[in-house]
């Protein structure tokens, strides 16, 4: 069992950045690929970013490449979204999730969530 709790969301400005914080509550995570949804009012809960907890291998959805960096700290046991050039389009709430053995971006198939954190871009 994996509890992930997330914080860091808020309030920002076009342009500007945030931070959010992945806190898992097992050390065991070299199995794990660990990633970061979003689900706006209305919409499908979709994928913003993975990392494979044992290679360092990182993965993005198209919307957010250059934008976002997805990082891990394995001594903290807490996955991190920096996201900078931040948009209205990005405002949502975002979720952290973790599965095993594989990565996909289907949500649909990773076993533990957080959360959610909301993230609001205004313009």
């Amino acid at each position: 069992q994996v509890r992930l709790v997330e914080s860091g969301g808020g309030l920002v400005q076009a342009g500007g950045s945030l931070r959010l914080s992945c806190a898992a509550s097992t050390r065991t995570l070299n199995r794990y690929y660990m990633g970061w949804f979003r689900q706006a009012p209305g919409k499908e809960r979709e994928f913003v970013a993975a990392i494979s907890w044992s290679t360092d291998s990182t993965y993005y959805a198209d919307s957010v490449k250059g934008r976002f960096t997805i990082s891990r700290d394995n001594a903290k046991n807490s996955m991190y979204l920096q996201m900078n050039i931040l948009k209205p389009e990005d405002t949502a709430v975002y979720y952290c999730a973790a599965k095993l053995d594989y990565y996909t971006t289907y949500a649909a198939v990773y076993e533990y969530w957080g959360q959610g954190t909301q993230v609001t871009v205004s313009s």
